[in-house]
């Protein structure tokens, strides 16, 4: 799993200090290392001395322009995690020097109709962490308390990173899936080499599918249990009762469905994916099923945190200093490691 962060002390930091940070200033840039001024918590914010923060597909895809609101100058990185150094008037749920972690999901209202429902990752008005509120790509970062994470004790820092997206997403995803007993998973990198542990602890069949000719990948999903691993063009041995698609590909949604039994069920866990081209009714008829997962709810949080430690999850971690983070997303695009990229903040 690697080494962790272990911070000497949890005290504020002076006024006026400024941090190392990682900044995109537009679509399409590389990231820019730069100081910036330490923020200071709002009133319900807690302020955190950020250890680690890993990579997802969504910074590449905030970092390309493929999502296109995002603040500009921006702090990307929404798997933070990070010790309380200092918290605004109201916010007391945490303890100065505790260890939390800081999900995509950073800010809804709690009133709109979608909140009300119990459905705050629709928020109509809801703010995401590295996106419309700067993340953690840096030195420090703000976070509002009700979106904070007290994290297991049985993970270090980095291993436990991942853990904030890929595994909240991943889970929110696999529960999506229902109890399919043949369940495919379509991209086998962060996100489904953490939910091919949690669904093999459910009693599930596994059945991991890659880039074509990715041999490396298709042995490490086998190390971790899955029954069979392939191409993402060929067929399982047999067909799935339901398939998560984790990799942005649309094509993938086709061949998803063309090994999914009836009543099946194919999951979008993406938050931006290419177009799905055009495909024959029968594929989806006989009651299969296209859904898409979008964001998280803390519920997913304390549930999926609660669960990593019983199965156990393991994490394969690839690491980087905070002013590699243009090569981890770069590595990250091209398929160049296994497992999750973290950026070790606080390691340095």
């Amino acid at each position: 799993m690697g080494c962790h962060s272990v911070l000497a002390a949890a005290a504020p930091p002076a006024q006026n200090q400024v941090m190392r940070s990682m900044v995109l200033d537009a679509p399409g840039q590389p990231l820019q290392l730069r100081e910036l001024a330490v923020p200071s918590p709002g009133p319900d914010q807690v302020l955190l001395r950020v250890s680690a923060c890993a990579v997802c597909r969504t910074d590449l895809h905030i970092v390309d322009g493929e999502l296109d609101q995002p603040k500009l100058p921006l702090v990307i990185g929404h798997q933070i995690v990070g010790r309380v150094v200092a918290a605004g008037e109201r916010a007391e749920r945490f303890q100065t020097g505790q260890r939390v972690g800081v999900p995509w999901l950073g800010w809804t209202d709690g009133d709109c109709r979608f909140c009300r429902r119990g459905l705050e990752n629709l928020c109509e008005r809801g703010r995401f962490t590295g996106y419309q509120i700067d993340g953690g790509y840096a030195e420090y970062a703000v976070a509002d308390q009700r979106f904070c994470f007290p994290l297991p004790g049985d993970y270090p820092d980095l291993p436990a990173a991942p853990l904030l997206c890929a595994g909240l997403i991943g889970y929110r995803s696999l529960v999506m899936a229902g109890d399919a007993q043949r369940l495919g998973l379509y991209g086998f990198g962060a996100s489904a080499h953490i939910i091919a542990q949690a669904a093999r602890h459910r009693g599930q069949r596994v059945f991991a599918f890659t880039r074509a000719g990715d041999v490396d990948t298709q042995r490490f999903a086998l190390e971790l249990g899955a029954d069979w691993a392939g191409d993402s063009d060929r067929l399982p041995p047999e067909q799935l009762d339901a398939a998560i698609i984790f990799a942005p590909v649309g094509p993938l949604v086709p061949a998803a469905l063309r090994a999914l039994a009836p009543a099946g069920v194919v999951v979008c866990a993406g938050i931006h994916m290419s177009d799905i081209p055009s495909f024959p009714y029968e594929l989806l008829w006989q009651e299969r099923q296209v859904r898409s997962v979008a964001n998280l709810t803390r519920r997913d949080g304390e549930e999926f945190l609660a669960l990593a430690p019983k199965v156990p999850i393991h994490m394969e971690v690839e690491t980087y200093p905070l002013q590699a983070a243009n090569q981890a997303l770069d590595d990250l695009r091209n398929g160049r490691f296994r497992g999750a990229a973290v950026i070790a903040v606080g390691t340095e």
